[in-house]
């Protein structure tokens, strides 16, 4: 005989749009504390969840969040992940600036993402909305919808903070990193250049998504130079300013440092997570791979920025971060010598976030 519990999951599936809601608002704890109950009848409960994100709202929104938490489980993920038809439907529903779940449609992407074949994200096509000003790309309505949610201006009950963490587990993949630093026809913009001045949000979801989206792109070596360079993504001052206070530096130290460096407010804060921080300073161990990269920072004195870093951030990784950090930029350089497989190699502990 079943359980109360088992019961009530039956009702998910009902014909009455009331008993739906009872149903999936009160299995919503249970759906993080007792996943089992939703893997009955080859995961049929799980079938009948993802049919209701297109329910009425407010059962939409139950079971997303039933989704999210289910797709902690490693089948379950499977299943979703793998369901190319409800993939569709989901990222329709996502793009569509009416939508008021979208927000929870983002965190369920952000969890399907971990499933190594969402990699495919990057060929998928589907028909952009006009307001979006996208191309038929699903990955560039993505981006476009993470830039454009920072300040609700395409829809009103969603800021998409999430699919930074989207970017960030699909920029593991070498095909999706060289994305990033490519120009796209379409708007005839670098992506990264897009998400790099979030690195300051106020949103702590976006600020840690972009670090590590910013540090895994920097996994693509021979992309280095785009990186440095002023005229495409000139990314140091977007990878330093977050792990800045309002320190006063040395006239000498302040002078050789970038422009947007220098002369910060007294009251500028860093960034108060510290694995922010930690990503940004690997971020910049990675640059340090190629001989440019380490002349460059020398030159516009990252040094005193570490030196900083480690004396004020009191958290043992970060000051680890800083002092192999530090040990490239103030070695000997011999002369001619230009990339040592560098960092990567001598930091076996830099691994895409």
């Amino acid at each position: 005989m079943p359980t109360e519990l088992e019961e009530l999951v039956g009702f998910i599936a009902s014909p009455n749009a009331k008993i739906r809601l009872l149903a999936t608002e009160n299995l919503v704890p249970f759906s993080a504390s007792q996943p089992a109950l939703f893997k009955t009848d080859d995961l049929t409960p799980i079938k009948h969840l993802k049919f209701l994100i297109r329910d009425h709202p407010k059962i939409a929104e139950h079971a997303l969040t039933c989704l999210i938490n289910l797709t902690a489980e490693k089948d379950v993920l499977e299943y979703v992940a793998t369901d190319d038809r409800f993939l569709g439907i989901l990222l329709g529903l996502l793009v569509d600036s009416d939508e008021v779940n979208a927000n929870l449609m983002a965190m369920l992407l952000a969890n399907l993402t971990k499933w190594d074949g969402l990699k495919s994200l990057l060929d998928r096509k589907q028909p952009a909305p006009e307001k979006l000003g996208s191309d038929g790309r699903v990955i560039n309505q993505l981006m476009d919808l993470f830039v454009k949610g920072a300040d609700g201006t395409y829809n009103k009950h969603a800021d998409y903070d999430y699919l930074s963490y989207v970017f960030a587990d699909l920029s593991k993949h070498d095909k999706i990193r060289h994305y990033f630093v490519n120009r796209q026809e379409y708007d005839d913009v670098i992506p990264i250049n897009k998400i790099k001045v979030f690195t300051e949000h106020k949103s702590d979801i976006r600020r840690k998504g972009v670090a590590s989206i910013i540090k895994n792109a920097a996994f693509d070596i021979p992309s280095h130079p785009k990186f440095l360079d002023e005229d495409d993504v000139n990314i140091l001052p977007y990878v330093l300013l977050p792990i800045m206070g309002g320190e006063v530096y040395p006239e000498d130290e302040a002078l050789e440092m970038l422009t947007d460096l220098q002369l910060l407010p007294p009251d500028k804060q860093r960034d108060p997570d510290s694995s922010n921080i930690l990503t940004h300073l690997e971020t910049l161990t990675l640059l340090t791979t190629t001989r440019a990269g380490r002349d460059l920072m020398r030159s516009v004195s990252v040094y005193p920025i570490i030196r900083e870093t480690h004396l004020r951030v009191n958290d043992q990784a970060v000051q680890d971060a800083c002092e192999r950090l530090v040990n490239v930029l103030m070695r000997d350089e011999a002369d001619g010598e230009e990339n040592e497989g560098g960092a990567v190699e001598e930091d076996g502990d830099i691994v895409e976030v």
